[in-house]
């Protein structure tokens, strides 16, 4: 919040370290601190110092020195007008604010930087976050979802943040499984296609299920069932070979119905606020992943083992690790196929090569965790620097309350389904809390609130951990949930639209109330939680930050009298802390991609 400020004050102390002759440290971090009547900072700065002496030999109680430390400094820091004292306090080096002038500086700061507030200075590295890649020839569901909201959500982080970010999406459009839905279609379904965008995405989920539930073996199957499933799997694979020969009657097929796949899931993201930059396929790059390899193989990094096994990497010997981590990666069968290993290769060269990507993001479930480590580790053998920041945000995965869901068997919630239940249901509340809202701002706030409960359902919960989707837990108004933050917005937006005009400035030389202390010292920390999340890659941060925010205001808001304070000086004050708390939980929702109504 105060960086510009802190950043004085650190040049100040570098200057008085040099004067000294003392160790330099390697950074200087401030800190907040706890509220004391007073707001402040702290860094334990001289304690760094004090550590350096000590190993190089000095014959020093650290704490102690640290202490001599930090008060030979605050004796020769001016931190007038920004701080109102700097005091050495058991080795430490605290600043502090007076909370007339830091509620201010906080209010005015939000009100001055509106959507911006929270921002991050440009950074220089290029990001890409690769997520919303499901499988065509599918239909996107709830599993889906997940993936789609927390890699919009860590784009819209890492851009706020001030990091370039590119948004890429990989689907897998090839395969046996695809194959499957295309054989499926020609053998039952040619010409029988519905014409909706929707319609057609789910009615190529359907064709895939029921192709697969007709190749799998039963029990007690008969030899005409046999024969009859076995006569289907040939044709299946048969039909991968045409494929694989550049059919064009195949190939034409594929990409029609590939594009019907791409049409749900580019209308779905944009009900979810999301606009793909790059699309890679994976077709695509099968024949520059076969180059790869022969490569890998030339710079002795790879060993071939053809014809009769397959091409691998012993990775842990490459590295020269003594104990096994990230075992022998195969990157090309003996028949000369690819795997995703070697594919992942050669997007990897693409994003670095072709589009300047310093930081790549993988959003995929966690059951790719061993794969993505080996592909991190093939890259920094084979030289690309980029490896280093290459980062998987593994997910946990979504599951119904009776088990787990499965495209094949078509035992899959829809992300359709949930989006029409959703505004079933919040419209039902609204026509009972709210009757006079107009239909036409109905429909809108009920997809505002239907859509933003699902969003933060799945990034109210560590990315790691499994959901057990249920409705009634994804759309409750109660609890730690989107609506709750929302409303929270809502009634912040009508105390000011009551009050009409908003005053310019206002001052806060009054008795706080306790929930004004925490309502501006949450909203204080905002950049800082943005800047951590960005760090850690962790929509979850800004999550639990939204919720938190949102009860400090409603704490407020039922304690404290706004338009009817006692006097204008204290209403300006509170008008402003009112209009701060409602643009910092409007950018709160915003990098949580959920919207922030107006009213509900």
């Amino acid at each position: 919040m105060f960086q510009k400020e802190l950043a004085s004050i650190s040049e100040q102390i570098l200057i008085a370290i040099e004067a000294a002759q003392l160790p330099s440290p390697e950074s200087i971090d401030w800190i907040p601190t706890p509220f004391q009547g007073d707001w402040g900072y702290g860094t334990s700065t001289c304690f760094q110092i004090a550590a350096s002496e000590a190993r190089s030999g000095a014959k020093i109680q650290v704490p102690i020195r640290a202490q001599e430390i930090a008060t030979l400094l605050a004796e020769q820091l001016d931190v007038t007008p920004d701080f109102e004292s700097c005091e050495a306090v058991r080795g430490y080096l605290n600043l502090t604010i007076s909370p007339l002038h830091y509620a201010e500086k906080v209010t005015d700061r939000v009100l001055e930087s509106q959507a911006n507030f929270g921002q991050g200075n440009p950074k220089s590295e290029r990001v890409m976050v690769e997520f919303a890649q499901p499988n065509t020839h599918h239909s996107f569901h709830i599993g889906h979802a997940r993936n789609a909201i927390l890699g919009e959500s860590l784009s819209r982080i890492v851009e706020f943040a001030g990091f370039p970010t590119i948004r890429a999406s990989y689907p897998g459009d090839i395969g046996l499984g695809v194959i499957t839905c295309l054989w499926g279609y020609m053998k039952f379904y040619e010409g029988q296609e519905p014409q909706g965008v929707h319609e057609r995405g789910q009615w190529l989920a359907k064709i895939y299920s029921e192709a697969n539930a007709l190749l799998k073996p039963k029990e007690n199957e008969d030899e005409q069932e046999q024969s009859l499933r076995q006569t289907y799997d040939e044709e299946r694979r048969e039909l991968l070979k045409k494929w694989d020969q550049n059919d064009s009657q195949i190939r034409d097929l594929w990409l029609t119905t590939r594009q019907w796949s791409l049409d749900e899931l580019e209308e779905i993201l944009r009900l979810l606020g999301i606009n793909i930059d790059v699309y890679f396929f994976e077709s695509q790059v099968d024949e520059p992943a076969k180059r790869i390899v022969d490569e890998l193989i030339r710079i002795g990094i790879a060993e071939d083992g053809r014809p009769d096994e397959p091409i691998i990497i012993r990775i842990d010997d490459q590295l020269g690790l003594e104990k096994e981590r990230y075992r022998t990666a195969v990157i090309l069968r003996s028949d000369g196929t690819t795997l995703y290993l070697t594919k992942d290769l050669a997007l990897a060269k693409e994003k670095f090569e072709t589009y300047n990507v310093d930081r790549s993001i993988y959003v995929v479930d966690v059951r790719q965790s061993l794969h993505f480590q080996q592909a991190f580790k093939i890259l920094e053998l084979w030289g690309f620097s980029q490896a280093k920041k290459c980062h998987h945000l593994a997910y946990g995965f979504v599951t119904l309350p009776e088990g787990a869901m499965s495209a094949r068997s078509g035992n899959v919630i829809l992300f359709m389904d949930v989006y029409q239940e959703a505004l079933r249901r919040v419209e039902a509340i609204i026509a009972e809390k709210n009757p006079q809202l107009v239909d036409a701002k109905r429909t809108k706030v009920a997809e505002q609130i239907g859509l933003g409960a699902l969003a933060y359902s799945m990034l109210a919960v560590d990315n790691n951990k499994d959901i057990v989707f249920d409705w009634d837990t994804a759309l409750s108004f109660d609890g730690q949930t989107a609506p709750y933050i929302q409303n929270a917005h809502v009634r912040a937006n009508s105390i000011l639209r009551k009050a009409g005009k908003l005053p310019p400035k206002a001052s806060f030389d009054y008795a706080l109330d306790p929930t004004e202390i925490e309502l501006i010292d949450l909203i204080s920390r905002f950049p800082a939680q943005v800047r951590n999340a960005a760090e850690e890659y962790k929509p979850l941060l800004i999550a639990t930050y939204a919720y938190d925010l949102a009860r400090a205001f409603h704490h407020f808001y039922h304690a404290v009298r706004v338009l009817q304070a006692d006097s204008a000086g204290i209403r300006d004050a509170r008008l402003r802390l009112s209009a701060a708390a409602k643009q910092t939980l409007a950018n709160s929702l915003y990098l949580l991609g959920i919207e922030a109504p107006d009213e509900m």
